[in-house]
């Protein structure tokens, strides 16, 4: 086969593809449904214009078709890696996290749940193996869904219904093509067929997959910014990487390839972004959209050819379990949606999805070109009889036509049947308002233009007077604003602003003034703030955004490691992430007030505007009090962040007067360039923010102590040997009530609440509380919660015991200071014995 006539046929193929994208969108069908028709067009052609001997001129370009120089496993290794590495990148993966536990459920599940109803509903009258008829359910339970995410993007699904869908479908074919690989290998004999040994088999090639995927993504992020400006260098490290993964995990580590690639494009998608200039990651994503457009359509063509051959010699037999093939995939799939979503929901696990998604998720369980690649992958398996290949791959191939012909042609038309193509009241009240404010701009601009110009008003009054109509017709649609509750309103306006506060994160981004490492969580907020308010109104809104105002498991766990095994660096960056996060909210929440009085005020009405205005004036007092807190605690630090904003401010504003000067000729491309360079070396200072020192040297902590800041510096030494910092956020709770007394508390900066059954009160730097129940060994009698930032000492009991033995000037200060308390607390009504509360808190 000579290679003239490949390249010629390979390009002839994308020319083909090129065009089918505008007449899929012409027709409104999905681009897969025509590659599909198309591409077995093609191979019926292929096949007529070999045999016939009156077109013996085209024998070698047919022969390209019908017997390509590339099979099944070219077809994987070359394809495969790239469209699961650039799916992961176009993922939220933040918010996928979100709903992780009904995405694995459904994913895995519904692999298991699809092979099985297909394996036992064929195994009766198929004549083979029942391992041979869950092979092929295994094959056919990957699905495509391109197509369905698409369509729910147009209809204005939930988008968490949309990223619940594209997360168990990344997620299907890397369970499905593992459950293949196994069920091949009993098949084939490779592979025990003992349950047991198959499931772990599954566990181990995952979990597999999982480790190395991750492990060798991180290496690849970490090497991105030595290439810091060099975006090319960029991609082709990236390029790289899931062929790199594919490989050594397939052939090396005996894991599943598939589970690593997808795996290493979570973790390149999380960390990514904060290693690399935003302008290179969004270079980065726009060459990888081209190039999983031309792998995805390359082997939807290529493995579409192959349809006549692997389809020929279809019987009646075949029709009849291809109709119970058809069945079995339908049912397995409705129990998935109909009977563990609303189970899902019911734990709180998964959001309620109406019942008429349910119906367009059912339909549109299409099939794609992964399940065409595994088909012809056992057409070519050597070790398979031709008995077994010729039953598996024609009715994958037959069932995969089915359901892009049959759900792909219907999907829309159902849409339209079921009316989900059609705007709510709400946002149709929505676009008539905006349309009257906006045509009655239009009609200004043009009037003002026309002066401007010095064209005559009667030509401009017949342009304006087409806005003047379309004015008209919008604001006496029956559908409007004034026709909606005020609650309504509300949430119009809210989701607005939702919207707006992601374009507000982006815009900060791409000006540089938001870190890299920061866009991800503010975008993950916007998004849940926009999901939770559609749902929930103006609770669900309020509810979104005091959420990452809240200590998470992150900070948490960073506390227990520093608390544990003295290690702070983790707690310093959750702490440097938090500031950077409020400082930007803070920012962001400003200009959102601002946006509201100026566009949203306008389309929703004073009376609403206002109360928008109040919800976000609440929010940016709760932000305010949030920054406050950590200002309070490291001050120094606090300035540093702002400077640091400044900074990347003015270098914006910079590079700004520079483009503008050079787009009008008033500097040359040679000052220009040299102008650049300068702002280029003096932004990379500013990507290195603050370092943030906790403050956590015992030493220090001591010296800021009363009762041990006029030791001696020797004495403070050995004291610190018994002492161990702990640091305590906001509302955490240190002691709690009836617990066993096993530590004492000094603080040497913040405050805490002690709460008793009769009281409360406040101890502040100084202070010390604990030790009472500590000595008697009484239960604790009082609640501690920390009210704000602190810095604490904790003693243990024989630490404790220790230090008064070794310090009998610091045990008669403590003691007079616990007589004093007890006797104010006598005076107070409280029993001198009661405890931890009684005997430590009053001051």
């Amino acid at each position: 086969m000579e290679t003239p006539i490949i390249v010629a046929a390979f390009a002839g193929l994308l020319v083909t593809i090129s065009l089918l994208q505008p007449l899929a969108r012409k027709l409104g069908l999905s681009p897969s449904v025509l590659l599909a028709m198309v591409g077995t067009l093609i191979g019926i052609a292929a096949t007529y214009l070999l045999y016939t001997p009156r077109t013996d001129a085209f024998n070698d370009l047919a022969l390209v078709f019908v017997d390509p120089p590339i099979d099944s496993e070219k077809i994987l290794y070359i394809f495969l890696p790239i469209l699961l590495f650039q799916t992961t990148l176009t993922l939220d993966v933040r918010r996928i996290f979100e709903d992780i536990g009904p995405i694995l459920v459904m994913a895995i599940v519904a692999v298991f749940v699809a092979t099985f109803f297909i394996g036992f509903a064929l195994y009766p009258l198929a004549g083979f193996s029942l391992v041979t008829c869950l092979l092929l359910g295994s094959i056919v339970a990957t699905t495509d869904p391109v197509a369905v995410v698409g369509i729910f993007r147009d209809i204005g699904a939930p988008p968490r219904l949309g990223r619940i869908v594209e997360g168990e479908s990344l997620l299907n074919d890397a369970a499905a093509i593992v459950l293949f690989v196994i069920l091949l290998g009993i098949l084939t004999g490779t592979q025990s067929p003992d349950a047991g040994e198959a499931a772990i088999a599954f566990l181990r090639s995952f979990i597999g997959g999982v480790i190395v995927g991750t492990l060798m993504a991180r290496a690849c992020v970490m090497a991105l910014p030595i290439m810091r400006d060099l975006p090319l260098a960029q991609v082709t490290l990236s390029l790289a990487l899931p062929y790199l993964i594919y490989v050594i995990s397939d052939q090396f580590a005996d894991v599943s390839a598939v589970v690593a690639v997808v795996a290493a494009g979570i973790v390149f998608n999380l960390y990514g972004p904060s290693r690399i200039a935003p302008r290179s990651w969004t270079f980065l994503q726009d060459v990888w959209e081209q190039i999983a457009f031309w792998a995805s359509s390359l082997i939807f063509v290529l493995a579409s050819i192959m349809i006549p051959q692997l389809v020929a010699g279809f019987t009646e037999l075949d029709i009849l379990l291809l109709l119970i093939l058809v069945v079995a995939a339908l049912a397995a799939r409705a129990v998935v949606i109909f009977g563990l979503l609303p189970i899902l929901s019911v734990l709180k696990v998964g959001e309620r999805v109406n019942v008429k998604f349910k119906t367009v998720m059912l339909w549109g369980g299409m099939r794609g070109a992964v399940t065409l690649t595994l088909a012809l992958s056992v057409s070519e398996h050597a070790a398979l009889s031709d008995e077994i290949s010729s039953f598996v791959t024609k009715l994958a191939t037959g069932f995969v036509l089915f359901t892009l012909l049959v759900y792909g042609s219907s999907l829309k038309p159902l849409i339209k049947l079921l009316k989900l193509n059609r705007l709510s009241p709400r946002d149709e009240a929505l676009r008539n308002q905006f349309l009257v404010l906006a045509l009655s701009d239009v009609r200004q601009g043009i009037t003002e233009a026309a002066e401007d110009y010095h064209i005559a008003p009667e030509l401009s009054e017949r342009v304006t007077s087409i806005y003047e109509e379309r004015t008209k017709n919008a604001s006496e649609s029956s559908v409007s604003l004034k026709d909606l509750k005020d609650k309504e309103r509300v949430i119009l306006g809210l989701v607005a602003l939702a919207d707006r506060e992601r374009e507000l994160v982006l815009k900060h981004f791409h000006e540089k003034t938001i870190s890299n490492r920061a866009v991800s969580k503010h975008l993950a907020a916007a998004g849940r703030i926009g999901d939770l308010t559609r749902t929930e109104g103006r609770a669900g809104y309020n509810r979104a955004t005091r959420a990452p105002l809240q200590f998470g498991l992150r900070l948490r766990f960073a506390q227990w490691l520093h608390r544990r095994l003295k290690i702070q660096w983790f707690l310093s960056n959750q702490i440097s992430d938090r500031f950077e996060f409020l400082l930007v909210s803070r920012i962001v929440a400003g200009e959102l007030i601002a946006f509201n009085q100026r566009r949203i005020r306008p389309l929703v009405g004073d009376r609403v505007g206002g109360i928008l205005n109040d919800t976000l004036c609440a929010r940016r007092e709760e932000i305010l009090r949030a920054v406050e807190a950590l200002r309070l605690q490291y001050p120094d630090y606090a300035d540093a962040q702002e400077v640091l904003f400044l900074r990347n401010t003015g270098l914006r504003l910079e590079e700004t007067a520079y483009a503008d000067a050079h787009s009008q000729a008033l500097i040359g491309a040679e000052l220009y360039n040299d102008l650049t360079g300068e702002l280029s070396n003096a932004r990379l200072k500013t990507h290195q923010r603050p370092k943030l020192d906790l403050g956590m040297r015992t030493e220090d902590l001591l010296a800021q102590h009363v009762l041990f800041s006029s030791l001696s510096d020797a004495r403070r030494r050995a004291i610190a040997k018994l002492m161990r910092p702990r640091f305590a956020i906001p509302g955490e709770k240190l002691i709690q009530m009836g617990d066993k007394g096993d530590t004492a508390f000094f603080i040497s900066s913040g405050a805490v609440e002690v709460r008793t059954a009769n009281s409360s009160f406040r101890l502040g730097r100084g202070e010390m509380f604990g030790e009472i129940a500590l000595i008697t060994g009484r239960p604790r009698s009082a609640d501690v919660k920390a009210l704000g930032y602190c810095q604490l000492l904790t003693l243990s009991a024989a630490d404790y015991r220790t230090l008064m033995d070794q310090a009998p000037d610091i045990k008669a200060h403590m003691d007079s200071l616990s007589s004093r308390r007890q006797s104010i607390n006598a005076g107070n009504g409280l029993e001198a014995d009661a405890g931890e509360g009684a005997d430590t808190t009053a001051t």
